[in-house]
């Protein structure tokens, strides 16, 4: 295998497709072209201490959950860790490839096994959840409807101008071809002087029998389109429009989660909840009240961005990694506890699953979580 056999491997557990526009995600240094020789390893960081065990190890990538460049870079000159660490992996032959908020919106992914820790301890996974729904769901286009093209055609036509629209590219949906929509009408017109109607005569008002055909088609041929419609329609000027679509919402999966407990529990048990799902021995609580919760708004790391979200979707409780002061207060003005769990303590628990599903998915390859990525912050 080669590394990009393992970007295809990551590419599968989260699309891209589904990273926040900000987000730099993917392969972000090394050769796709360079064998996958020696274990890959997986953290939440890529930093020297991780760097040394991969190299160790004789590992030639390393799967880091936050990405190792998140902003242009102008040098790699040191001696900040960054740099250090990003000059070691280069100097090493070692890739670094990055999922983040592509690994946190996929359904199953890692805001999903999240939701988990507000479950009773053993009782398995969700048991206790009724509806589930993403926060912000993620929205694309199908990049062969990215428009839809209408236009009104004499019934007795309408298979040939349906064909050529076809093949084009217009009337696919999935894995099916010429899908279209026919509605029957009256179509009226006037030719003026120097027209030669292909019904009727010019100067005189002429009502056909026609059919308003309307077939998806992607954007790129829509030059296409109308090259069809001038030479197969039968009109002299074809009446068509076009209609931009918009992106349809995925429900199950984008940024965060909200979700509904079966049996609503109070802030506090919530909190222990968490600490024994997540094996922490505090989390943080900013409480707006003691009355139990039915509605959970939840985003691993900084979630701060989906508080409103949450509280809008009639969360009263939001859990998260970390907040500020002054965001926390903002929540809790608004009627909903926050709970913090820590940063990363939100997200190294997905690391081990991580691992498993791309061994699998890399045909039993030896993937390892990393030892040497441990917490920055710890309870004293």
């Amino acid at each position: 295998m080669i590394v990009a056999d393992l970007v295809s491997a990551m590419q599968r557990l989260a699309d891209p497709a589904l990273a926040e526009e900000w987000d730099n995600v993917g392969l972000i240094l090394g050769d796709p072209a360079r064998a996958l020789s020696g274990p890959v390893y997986v953290a939440v960081d890529f930093r020297p201490d991780v760097l040394a065990e991969a190299r160790d190890a004789g590992a030639s990538v390393v799967i880091c959950y936050h990405p190792p460049i998140f902003r242009p870079i102008k040098r790699l000159a040191g001696p900040d860790v960054k740099d250090l660490a990003l000059l070691g992996a280069i100097e090493a032959g070692i890739a670094l490839y990055s999922p983040h908020t592509a690994l946190d919106a996929v359904e199953g992914g890692l805001t999903d096994w999240l939701c988990e820790a507000l479950s009773p301890p053993g009782e398995g996974e969700r048991s206790s959840f009724g509806d589930i729904r993403a926060l912000a769901p993620h929205a694309a286009l199908d990049g062969a409807a990215t428009h839809k093209i209408v236009t009104f055609v004499p019934r007795e036509h309408v298979e040939k101008v349906r064909d050529s629209l076809a093949t084009i590219g217009a009337g696919r949906i999935g894995g099916y071809e010429r899908c279209s929509f026919e509605l029957g009408g009256a179509g009226t017109f006037q030719g003026g002087e120097g027209t030669n109607p292909a019904v009727g005569k010019a100067g005189r008002l002429e009502r056909v029998d026609e059919v308003r055909l309307e077939m998806v088609c992607p954007g790129r041929a829509l030059g296409l389109a109308r090259e069809m419609l001038e030479r197969f329609h039968p009109y002299e000027e074809p009446a068509w429009d076009v209609f931009p679509l918009a992106a349809k919402p995925l429900r199950s999966a984008g940024a965060g989660r909200r979700l509904t407990l079966d049996r609503p529990a109070t802030p506090a048990e919530l909190a222990e909840r968490i600490k024994a799902n997540l094996g922490l021995n505090v989390v943080k609580i900013a409480q707006a009240s003691d009355e139990p919760v039915s509605r959970v708004g939840v985003c691993a790391g900084s979630g701060a961005s989906l508080v409103d979200a949450a509280i809008d979707e009639g969360c009263t409780l939001f859990f998260t990694g970390e907040m500020s002061h002054h965001e926390g207060l903002a929540a809790v003005h608004r009627g909903c506890t926050v709970l913090l769990a820590g940063h990363t303590n939100t997200e190294r628990g997905f690391m081990p699953v991580l691992a498993s599903r791309l061994s699998r998915e890399l045909n039993g390859h030896d993937v390892r979580v990393s030892a040497a990525d441990v917490p920055l912050f710890r309870s004293v």
